[in-house]
Order: C-alpha cells, then structure tokens, then sequence
C-alpha cells in the first residue's frame, strides 16, 4: 500500500495524458495552449507500465486528466487499458466536454465509470466570457449523453467572485431536476496568473453555511472519494460538492497522487517540482517503479502551503488536470 509518513493511503491516482487544450479559459490558458506537442507525452506502453505499479500498491481508482484528455487519438484505448488492469475499479476522466455527445456512449464502452465536466456557468454568454468558447449548449448535450448511458456526472464550477451571485441561484435551479453532483471549486492561485487570483478569489466556507442552513445534508465520504465535500437535499436531483483548498485541514484526508504527461510524479498540486519516473516506465520495469514509489511517498509533506501563497511549480492547472 502505498502511505507516507503521516499515514495518509494513497488509493486514488490523477494520471495526465497531454497538456494541450483547445479552450482558453480566464483562470488556466487564456491566451491559449502553447506547450509542447502530444508526441512527447506519455505513450500507450509507458502509462501501462505506470498503472500496473500503481494499482500492485493498493491504488483502485485512476482520473484521467490533461488539458483536455479527449484530444489524444488514443484516449479510448487508455480508458480501455486502465479498465482492464487488475486491482483497478474505477476509472474516470475530467474534460471540457466539446466531444462528450459524440464520444460518450464509446468511453462507457471501453470501461469509464465517471466523467467530470468543467461547466463554470450556465448563461451561454457568460459562458463563452469564461472559457473563450461559445459551446455550452454542445456540452449540456453531452451530459444528457453521458447520463443516457449511464455514466456518473459530476460538473466541476470554479467559483469566481464576479459570477457568484447568479451563478448560484442558476445551478440550484438546474439541479432541482438534473441528477448530477456540482461542485464549485475555490479558484486556485498558479504561478501564471497571481492578479486573477486576487481579483476573483471567493471562500467556499460561507457557501457552505449557507447550503446547510438551507437543509442540504454532508454526504458520507468514500475511501477513494476526491477532496469535495458534498450534500444532499430531498428537495433537489443533483447534489453540491464543495472544493476548498484553503480550508483548515484540506490536506489532512489527501488520498491522490499525480502523474504529469511528462512521466512525472506529482506528490501535490502545488509540490515545488515534479519527480522523474519515466526511465522505469520506459523499461516497462514495473516492480522497479513500485519500490521507487514507496521510496518517494516519504517526502511527500503534511499540506500543499498555498496558505502562504507558495503555488510551487504550478504555472497553470492544464499541467496536471486540477
């Protein structure tokens, strides 16, 4: 099993297979992606190699992630890859959603279990003022496909101070009848864009009196849930989740490690520097990397610091998928 030094057990891993998106949202690429190119990112055989060591140490859930993971031509056939590796019960992804209407019914045929959808607002204008893409009612289709099928829906909002207000009162009226689980995501300061953080940052925890004040009620956490609170109300279809990394505490229930395109090991969001692991997966050397792993698990530390502003070598959250 692979534990640190805090005894915390990573079950959970966030495996990104590209940079690249084709979006340009205010608070990631909003000038766009102009990063390197797929061919240098992790191959089919090395994210194999990877997911075998992962999963011989106890990890049973697997997020693929990017930039927008769909890109990659191969994208079926890693769900694919993951689903069928022994130890392996969950498989999920997080995209943008531009080719879910299209593609999701062949992502639930390779094994994916759940989609994560980025949705920051539900006004199509304000929607495409986010994101650089006028695509909402594309996406919205795609979770009423995604759904059919019988995926598992969540849609990621990060939570903007500008936007707050309306922002709000939409998607509880959206979810009074959707049943998808929502969470609003405090915005996360990156190296790239320190203004924008300071500009549009809003806490989550005020959200949060206010849904229990309203009747919504905690859900009991699972051991490879992610870090989202989440509630429940018998008036409503979906559920709100909240994501608040500077909460007390966030870091004390972290169960996720993370993998960058690059073949490198991200010990947090917000480590100061991504540790390299490619050679092993370049030599399909499967027991090599988990002896490594658990090697490297003990420096991982008791919380990611963005309290005190430190985003390490987190330029924008496209590197790693969030």
């Amino acid at each position: 099993m692979l534990q640190d030094s805090f005894g915390r057990r990573f079950h959970y891993l966030r495996l990104s297979i590209t940079e690249a998106c084709n979006f340009k949202c205010q608070y990631c690429l909003p000038d766009g992606y102009h990063g390197p190119s797929d061919d240098t990112f992790l191959t089919l055989p090395e994210i194999d190699t990877l997911v075998k060591g992962f999963a011989g140490l106890g990890t049973s859930k697997i997020r693929i992630t990017g930039g927008e993971p769909s890109l990659r031509r191969d994208f079926v056939d890693v769900i694919r890859l993951c689903r069928e590796t022994e130890g392996i019960t969950k498989v999920a992804t997080t995209t943008h959603g531009g080719r879910m209407a299209r593609d999701a019914a062949a992502w639930k045929d390779a094994g994916l279990d759940q989609v994560n959808v980025s949705i920051d607002s539900l006004d199509p204008r304000q929607f495409a003022d986010i994101t650089g893409q006028n695509k909402l009612t594309q996406i919205l289709q795609g979770v009423d496909k995604a759904i059919e099928v019988g995926l598992d829906v969540k849609v990621n909002a990060i939570y903007l101070k500008h936007f707050a207000g309306r922002q709000l009162q939409e998607f509880k009226d959206w979810l009074k009848h959707m049943p998808v689980t929502l969470r609003f995501i405090e915005l996360m300061e990156t190296g790239d864009h320190p203004q924008f953080f300071a500009d549009q940052h809003l806490s989550g925890l005020p959200l949060k009196n206010q849904l229990l004040a309203e009747g919504w009620m905690p859900v009991i956490r699972g051991k490879d849930a992610g870090p989202a609170q989440e509630f429940h109300h018998p008036d409503y279809a979906g559920r709100i989740g909240l994501i608040m990394p500077y909460s007390k505490d966030f870091c004390a229930t972290c169960n996720r490690l993370r993998v960058a395109a690059n073949g490198k090991l991200h010990l947090c969001l917000f480590s100061e520097h991504g540790i390299d692991i490619r050679p092993y997966l370049q030599n399909a050397d499967v027991n090599g990397l988990m002896a490594h792993l658990q090697q490297l698990l003990m420096q991982k530390h008791a919380t990611h610091y963005l309290q005190d502003g430190n985003t390490g070598a987190t330029s924008h959250l496209a590197m790693l998928g969030g």
